[in-house]
């Protein structure tokens, strides 16, 4: 009786175990997985345009949670390389630092350009004296010999008018800080400090909007999106002043402001469907998104080339740890053939 009782119960397991095992088998790689949110975080940006594609996704793919954040480019990477996140948006290449430490880390990553920026000089609407600047000029306003010594508008051209300058910056955590200051002060961690900075560009927008002697600069959609708040300053780097505008990047004459801006997926993140669903959703949606959202986008063997990366497992940076300045569009897309 004893033996029968045990068997019955093994006969039980058994079958529980073969049911349960039969039901893992009919469920989708996406229903399996414990935890199927994706992880986002790093350039704000870059941030409006995740965001744009992420609220399209989630229309699309309700059961997969998407969490976008922004903490700059620098920040995103820090999180990034720890295995904290699985992609990071980045408004500047990755550095040797960082390579170093996700290497540490045993983080291999796809490096995808998915748009490009206009870094847009801006002043408030009420500066009637100031139309356009030069490199040098810019330069003038933001080295650190700068700090304490030019606070006048008159100190930057006599005809300006002898009142005082207010300056707003992105935070040392930006990537749009590292590439102005690399653009302009031939240092990417080089600059004056007594200004107002945060890694928010609406804290920016607001900052300039609101002060008649004022002068900022951020990434092109911020403008775009408060047009009516702001007015773009034009930028001379010795061939005539160009103002920022998706006709000036494609030229090639928006120079040395124009830049690519980048999401890095973890490779090993990659191998999970949710996160591959979204960054292949993310590429196919990139170029209305972007226009969305007022970057400017890459021709379509831009996005090719970056599906091609992921088909054919091609990690790693075409950058070298470095920050490229004064690339086109098609210098950039040549890169990305010779990989």
């Amino acid at each position: 009786m004893k033996n029968s009782i045990i068997n019955s119960r093994q006969a039980f397991t058994l079958l529980v175990l073969v049911g349960t095992i039969a039901i893992a088998s009919q469920l989708s790689p996406m229903q399996a997985s414990v935890d199927n949110t994706v992880k986002v975080d790093g350039s704000s940006t870059v941030y409006p345009i995740t965001k744009e594609i992420t609220k399209n996704f989630n229309a699309a793919n309700p059961t997969i949670k998407v969490e976008v954040n922004f903490s700059g480019t620098t920040g995103g990477f820090k999180k990034f390389c720890a295995g904290e996140i699985d992609i990071s948006d980045a408004s500047r290449p990755i550095t040797k630092t960082e390579m170093a430490a996700c290497k540490k880390a045993g983080i291999s990553y796809y490096e995808l350009p998915i748009a490009y920026d206009a870094l847009t000089v801006v002043v408030n609407p009420k500066n009637t004296w100031i139309k356009d600047i030069t490199v040098a000029e810019l330069k003038k306003i933001w080295e650190p010999s700068a700090e304490g010594k030019i606070k006048r508008w008159n100190q930057i051209r006599p005809e300006f008018p002898n009142q005082p300058i207010t300056l707003f910056a992105p935070g040392k955590d930006s990537g749009t800080y590292d590439y102005f200051n690399a653009a302009i002060n031939g240092n990417a961690t080089t600059t004056r400090k007594d200004v107002t900075t945060s890694e928010d560009d609406n804290v920016l927008v607001k900052g300039v909007s609101q002060n008649p002697n004022s002068l900022g600069y951020f990434g092109f959609a911020y403008y775009e999106t408060h047009a009516k708040d702001l007015k773009a300053v034009a930028v001379d780097s010795g061939k005539g002043a160009i103002l920022p505008s998706r006709q000036a990047v494609e030229a090639g004459k928006y120079q040395p402001l124009a830049r690519p801006l980048f999401i890095y997926v973890s490779a090993k993140s990659f191998r999970k469907p949710e996160v591959k669903s979204f960054v292949n959703f993310y590429l196919k949606e990139a170029p209305q998104s972007v226009v969305t959202v007022q970057y400017i986008p890459l021709p379509a063997r831009g996005y090719k080339l970056a599906e091609s990366r992921l088909v054919f497992g091609r990690v790693g940076t075409i950058f070298a740890g470095k920050t490229e300045l004064n690339l086109s569009i098609g210098e950039l897309l040549g890169k990305e053939l010779a990989l």
